[in-house]
């Protein structure tokens, strides 16, 4: 008798088994496309599919093949490839300049934390499904960064850098520009430090605070309220101190550098990228050469500063910098290309509205980069920077099914990814035929 229970209970326990485990199988999707930029840079493959399972890419192969019970996405007279990378972004704060300086005085991070959300869904939808956001309150950023990590929330992948480390007066002291309350409301800030020893205190502070990536302010900024020109402000050996303690971390370090004896000073420091890197010369070049560092041109970003200046949304001391910056960045950008300096895409988008971040692959062309390197900038180069290459960057078998697709040839027309149709974010449809598909995680 007790073996006949013990066969019964068997017996249900599988009986109720099947469905759960029908239920927990893997969804699959096949893409068929038209052409598929697996690899940008490399020769691509027409008429083939892309073959998705849960949240990896399965297969990469010719023909349209067709596997029972999968579901079908036909993109055959578009063009597919990896989803893009923005490596300089600012997901917190409001586009329009104007009311953001308006409405500074009654926001607080409550509000900031929804207009990231908005910012980084806008971002996701054109087609970005990754961003190392540069600079911004840590627990905000980062909150957004686990929820969506979580499956809680829609947006792309982010990598965070906290707070930029900079020194007292800097690009980046929280303090710049405030009256007496302001000031001392803003008292203490972990990100701002003087002196090597100071500076270690400081990197430590936001590796603790939950960074993923260094960036400091080795020169002055447009958008700091501080006259002073956008020379360097950081002093070479807090910089070399910086990149000793990240690197103790395994953290890079990404600087903000706009004068040229910054950039090089950064450079000769050992940091990872470059970002702006408006004004150079020969040994700029020959740094970035011997170091293998990343330039992060961000050439839409002081195009959107002088507009803003010009209409009357900047200071006088922001106007002034933007000035100053205004087409230098163009001139450094286009020698890198020559020089064969490695770049990485990257807009500094929030200086620039969010959700447009594409319009820069055609500055970049106009500029000198052939387009299928820009296109690669945003992929392959942009997930070496970054540290991701193992999971984004290409689309191969085992990599997340970061997926994007747009009507056309890109490569012949790069302002085609201005309108992206089709965004699937590790195997999830965000985007299909220009509309968006998912507003909160399913």
């Amino acid at each position: 008798m007790k073996l006949a229970a013990r066969l019964v209970a068997s017996v249900a326990a599988l009986t109720f088994a099947a469905p759960v485990l029908a239920q927990t199988a893997e969804p699959v999707t096949v893409i068929h496309a038209g052409t598929i930029l697996a690899e940008p840079g490399k020769p691509a493959l027409s008429n083939g599919s892309v073959i998705v399972r849960g949240r990896t890419i399965e297969a990469v192969q010719s023909g349209f093949v067709d596997v029972p019970g999968a579901k079908v996405i036909d993109l055959r007279n578009a063009t597919v490839l990896p989803g893009l990378i923005d490596s300089h972004v600012h997901l917190s704060g409001l586009d329009d300049r104007f009311q953001s300086r308006l409405l500074a005085a009654t926001r607080d991070n409550e509000d900031e934390a929804y207009t990231a959300l908005i910012n980084a869904r806008k971002t996701l939808l054109a087609g970005f499904t990754t961003v190392r956001d540069l600079g911004g309150d840590p627990r905000l950023v980062l909150s957004l960064r686990d929820a969506i990590n979580a499956g809680e929330l829609v947006g792309p992948t982010i990598i965070s850098a906290a707070r930029m480390v900079s020194v007292s007066g800097g690009h980046g002291d929280p303090r710049n520009g405030r009256n007496r309350d302001g000031a001392a409301a803003a008292a203490n800030p972990g990100n701002v430090c003087n002196g090597a020893d100071d500076c270690r205190r400081a990197v430590r502070e936001q590796i603790s605070a939950g960074a993923d990536v260094i960036k400091i302010a080795a020169t002055g900024g447009v958008l700091s309220n501080v006259p002073g020109g956008l020379n360097q402000q950081m002093m070479d050996d807090e910089m070399q101190a910086v990149v000793a303690t990240a690197k103790t971390f395994d953290r890079k370090v990404a600087a903000h550098a706009h004068g040229v004896e910054g950039v090089n000073a950064a450079l000769r420091a050992g940091v990872s990228s470059i970002e702006h890197g408006t004004f150079t010369n020969d040994e700029t070049f020959r740094l970035y050469k011997q170091t293998g560092a990343y330039y992060v041109p961000t050439l839409i970003a002081p195009a959107a500063a002088l507009a803003d200046g010009q209409r009357g949304a900047l200071t006088a001391a922001q106007f002034e910098k933007a000035k100053l910056a205004a087409g230098n960045a163009e001139k450094s950008f286009a020698r890198a290309i020559r020089e064969g300096v490695k770049i990485a895409f990257g807009t500094d988008t929030g200086v620039s509205p969010h959700g447009r971040n594409a319009e820069e692959f055609a500055l970049m062309v106009r500029n000198g980069m052939n387009p299928t390197l820009a296109i690669r900038s945003a992929t392959v180069d942009a997930a070496e920077l970054l540290g991701v290459s193992a999971r984004l960057g290409t689309l191969v078998p085992g990599k997340e099914a970061d997926i994007i697709a747009v009507a056309g040839d890109p490569t012949s027309d790069v302002r085609l990814l201005e309108n992206v149709g089709f965004v699937m974010k590790r195997g999830k449809l965000i985007k299909l035929d220009g509309k968006p598909q998912l507003t909160v995680a399913d």
